[in-house]
């Protein structure tokens, strides 16, 4: 029953994703930050339909451990928690593995928000951003945000200027812009794909 526990007080001790592999293991000793290369491929190696197995079983075994009194899962609960993992089609130290990349990688906390935000309604602008649009949309706001003023202030002849230069050189009009931009202010899912697309330029 190890694994079993080891899922009941990583849900109780993490309020977002936990990291449910690390609970009962002794710390590591301190390591050099992982190569962008090697990151990126233990990201990729997590398939999408994967990422939304793990979501699906994470709603059901939080609300296992909602019921849990005196911060002790009982041994039905810890059993119901690890038949919910076993019933999304991972195995227990799968899931745990996935929760550890969750919480330590950004790319995939970003990856796993595409998949578990709904999907946009079909015919909205959200739902015809391609990806193409989105990296155009995402790389544009990095560099408007460099060149725009602070909240609430008017920009100057120069940095209207400037936040023209940067749309321009997107390769997106500025109405279809600003579109996406309104759009992603309204839709999960198409936020979720531009803060994804952002992690992955950052990573």
């Amino acid at each position: 029953m190890r694994h079993t526990l080891l899922i009941a007080t990583s849900i109780l001790a993490f309020s977002a994703v936990p990291a449910l592999a690390a609970q009962d293991a002794p710390a590591p000793a301190p390591a050099q930050p992982a190569a962008p290369a090697a990151s990126a491929a233990a990201t990729s190696a997590v398939t999408d339909a994967q990422l939304e197995a793990f979501a699906a079983a994470m709603v059901k075994v939080r609300e296992i451990s909602a019921g849990v009194q005196g911060g002790t899962p009982t041994t039905e609960q810890q059993a119901g928690m690890a038949a919910a993992i076993e019933a999304s089609g991972l195995g227990i130290t799968q899931f745990n593995a996935i929760s550890t990349q969750v919480s330590a990688d950004p790319v995939m906390r970003a990856r796993l928000a595409v998949a578990t935000a709904a999907e946009p309604a079909a015919g909205s602008v959200a739902a015809g951003v391609s990806d193409a649009e989105v990296e155009k949309f995402s790389a544009a706001m990095v560099k408007m945000r460099e060149v725009a003023p602070e909240a609430g202030a008017t920009p100057t002849t120069d940095q209207q200027a400037a936040m023209a230069g940067v749309l321009e050189a997107s390769g997106l009009e500025i109405a279809r812009f600003n579109e996406i931009a309104t759009a992603v202010s309204s839709d999960a899912h198409l936020r979720a794909r531009v803060e994804l697309a952002d992690a992955r330029r950052a990573a």
